[in-house]
């Protein structure tokens, strides 16, 4: 294929399959950009991207997403399906969550499963006057506590400020 080709149709590619849900093209990279299963892609496995399947993808999340046939679509076909793949990736977390954390094997997450007694453990560390209660200061107090012991830390994702702590700024 001709890079005069190859490039447009790598562009309407990508457009294209920012429009509708799951698909080959794999979503948004947070730094990396756009991202697509070139395998997916490939189908006659030949380790090429002919025209006929670079088209094809988009084309046929296209026609999934258009639900009335008109060939357009709607702000409400692009809502649904947009709606359709938030709820397909929050039943895969909740999926791998379960696995994470279902320390019983019930398959359904306690309270205390979930860190419930772990968070009231902290609030009753942070409690500081003994009077049942968690006062704005007595937070802050447990907050710059915190700070100094996890100093330099970064969460899973190399995020945080200087203090390691991405914090709602009042």
């Amino acid at each position: 294929m001709k890079p005069a080709v190859l490039i447009p149709a790598l562009s309407a590619l990508i457009v294209a399959g920012t429009v509708a849900g799951a698909s080959p093209m794999g979503g948004m990279g947070r730094e990396q950009g756009p991202r697509f299963d070139f395998e997916a892609l490939d189908t006659d496995g030949d380790g090429k991207l002919t025209r006929a399947e670079i088209e094809a993808s988009p084309k046929e999340r296209f026609a999934e997403t258009d639900t009335d046939g008109d060939g357009a679509l709607s702000a409400e076909e692009m809502s649904a399906a947009a709606q359709a793949r938030a709820a397909e990736r929050a039943a895969e977390r909740h999926a791998r969550l379960l696995a994470w954390r279902d320390a019983d094997g019930d398959g359904k997450l306690s309270f205390d499963e979930m860190g419930g007694a772990r968070m009231l453990r902290m609030l009753e560390r942070a409690d500081a006057d003994g009077d049942g209660a968690v006062s704005k200061e007595e937070m802050a107090q447990m907050r710059d506590k915190m700070r100094k012991h996890h100093f330099g830390k970064r969460d899973r994702h190399g995020r945080g400020d200087r203090d390691g702590f991405r914090q709602k700024r009042d």
